[in-house]
């Protein structure tokens, strides 16, 4: 079982940066595979950005690359998602989600376990 919880999201400027973490708890964070998804008001789950279990290899939308790093620490039980440049299209709650099993990389949200409860990100224009 793990427990994540989002910090970090506020009302930034376009062209500003804000920086998330989800905080792990429980056994093995480690073992786990992590994203970041984000959902803007009525539209559909989308996948933002994902990094494997050591932190080797990520995985970021074509829509964010450039703009946004995902990065972990597992001494820490951490993962964060740096954003720049941020757009108001950016605005949207992000929610981290932890798995094993499945293809982190996929950005398909069944491959995930476990999800926080999000943060609200919202970019002003």
């Amino acid at each position: 079982q793990v427990q994540l919880v989002e910090s970090g999201g506020g009302l930034v400027q376009a062209g500003g940066s804000l920086r998330l973490s989800c905080a792990a708890s429980g056994r093995a964070f480690s073992l786990y595979y992590m994203g970041w998804f984000r959902q803007a008001p009525g539209k559909e789950r989308e996948f933002v950005a994902a990094i494997s279990w050591n932190g080797g290899s990520t995985s970021i939308a074509d829509s964010m690359k450039g703009r946004f790093t995902i990065s972990r620490d597992n001494a820490k039980k951490t993962v964060y998602l740096q954003m720049n440049s941020l757009k108001s299209e950016d605005t949207a709650v992000y929610c981290c989600a932890a798995g094993r099993g499945g293809s982190y990389s996929s950005g398909y949200s069944s491959e995930y376990n476990y999800w926080g409860q999000g943060t609200q990100v919202t970019v002003s224009s």
